[in-house]
């Protein structure tokens, strides 16, 4: 019968980060640092980045690093979190917080509180997920014949045991 998964599935996962209390211009300035790296690399850099922004990505990347291990975990399949990277990351605007500040002769000027909305993916390499794929085949060939040969063990010490003794009776 023929290989019903022809393609190697990639893990794939992502954190989203609504309403983070900063400007959505400042922190794209911080997330176009990792876009495209490896995820140990880009923790490197968030790490050493002089950005009030780096904090809270930072965090959201090892969130998505954590949801592609829980990924893989539900699917069954090993994962190597060195073989990760971000594959896409994006800051989009989030609602304003409009506020008014006291001006003279009782009138009020206003300003906004800008928030943003981060967003981080990170995928298995696809190198990387051509040789989980190889290894898990290979298992699975390997293993092939074991279920069939541990059946037959079986039915044989259970057969031995249960046949009806000759020449004697009850």
């Amino acid at each position: 019968m023929a290989d019903v998964q022809t393609q190697t599935p990639q893990i794939e996962a992502h954190a989203l980060a609504r309403h983070v209390r900063m400007s959505p211009q400042k922190a794209r300035l911080v997330i176009d640092l990792i876009r495209g790296q490896r995820v140990q690399d880009a923790l490197h850099t968030l790490r050493y980045t002089p950005k009030r922004a780096a904090g809270p990505i930072e965090k959201l990347l090892r969130s998505a690093v954590a949801n592609a291990e829980r990924k893989a975990e539900d699917a069954g399949a090993p994962l190597d979190v060195d073989q990760l990277f971000v594959s896409q990351c994006f800051v989009n605007e989030g609602a304003r917080w409009k506020r008014m500040r006291p001006a003279p002769m009782g009138r009020g000027f206003r300003y906004q509180k800008r928030t943003a909305h981060l967003w981080v993916q990170v995928a298995e390499h696809h190198v990387a997920a051509a040789e989980r794929h190889a290894s898990n085949v290979a298992e699975a060939e390997a293993n092939k014949g074991v279920r069939g040969t541990a059946r037959r063990v079986r039915k044989a010490l259970t057969g031995k045991s249960q046949a009806p003794k000759k020449g004697k009776k009850a």
